[in-house]
């Protein structure tokens, strides 16, 4: 599978999305959720976008257009906490992601992230993107 950046680049993108939306958090809240999804996605794409989008060398106006299509998903889960004053601790929840495609294998892809410094905040934050050549 030929991806358009090489993983550390995507790994790059991915990690400064969720740094920069997430940094302040401290816990997990539902009133933002949809707010830190949005602006996760839209980070990303725009990187993806910025740093595949060939320049234009021939003098052109003309804005040369991506060589790739992206989709972005975020997925934000909430860690479940001890009922109040049982002095248990609930665990995590459990969850698994997948996706399959029929595709051209050598133009397109997908890939996962888990950002690292969600668990300190009480949740779980799994970014994946895939592209599809043009």
């Amino acid at each position: 599978m030929a991806a358009p950046l090489q993983t550390t680049e995507l790994q790059e993108i991915a990690q400064n999305a969720c740094t920069t939306v997430l940094g302040s958090a401290t816990k997990y809240d539902h009133s933002s959720v949809a707010g830190w999804n949005t602006e996760i996605i839209n980070t990303i794409l725009q990187s993806l976008i910025s740093r595949t989008t060939p320049s234009s060398s021939s003098g052109s106006s003309d804005t040369p257009a991506p060589q790739y299509k992206y989709i972005v998903n975020s997925t934000i889960i909430q860690h479940p906490s001890a009922p109040s004053g049982s002095g248990e601790h609930a665990g995590r929840r459990g969850m698994h992601s997948a996706v399959g495609a029929y595709w051209n294998n050598e133009r397109d892809g997908t890939w996962s992230f888990k950002w690292e410094g969600a668990e300190e905040r009480g949740m779980d934050v799994v970014v994946s993107v895939t592209w599809v050549g043009v």
